[in-house]
């Protein structure tokens, strides 16, 4: 299972990283691997502002519909629109051309709250 080391993680299997005050959020490799094949990425929140553990979407694979969550607060800057036309991006490559959304960040000291790429590892076992 991939988990990159300059990633954050959530318990919810969210990932963030951070560029300045801007984050690229998406699901994990092991959140993908469990949902099985993803066939739409559902995010209708592209301008609000959303807090913490707030839902910004979902994501449908062929059995189930899981909610995503916020890892941090923040305006909602961009959905990856790729994603429409090709929802399994999200299980070929979670980490790259399967980002989910683009945050302004509101409060950096969230991030503290996060877990890195060790604790995510124990989280999933």
């Amino acid at each position: 299972m991939n988990i990159p080391a300059n990633l954050k993680y959530t318990k919810e299997h969210e990932w963030i990283a951070i560029d300045g005050d801007v984050a690229t959020i998406g699901i994990t490799d092991f959140a993908q691997s469990e949902l099985g094949d993803i066939v739409y990425v559902e995010i209708e929140t592209v301008g609000e502002t959303l807090s913490k553990d707030e839902v910004f979407g979902s994501v449908e694979a062929v059995k189930t519909v899981s909610d995503l969550f916020m890892p941090v607060s923040g305006e909602i800057l961009e959905f990856n629109g790729e994603l429409e036309a090709n929802p399994e991006a999200v299980n070929k490559d979670p980490y790259g051309s399967g980002w989910m959304i683009k945050v302004q960040v509101s409060d950096m000291g969230e991030l503290d709250g996060l877990m890195d790429a060790t604790a995510y590892q124990d989280l999933v076992g």
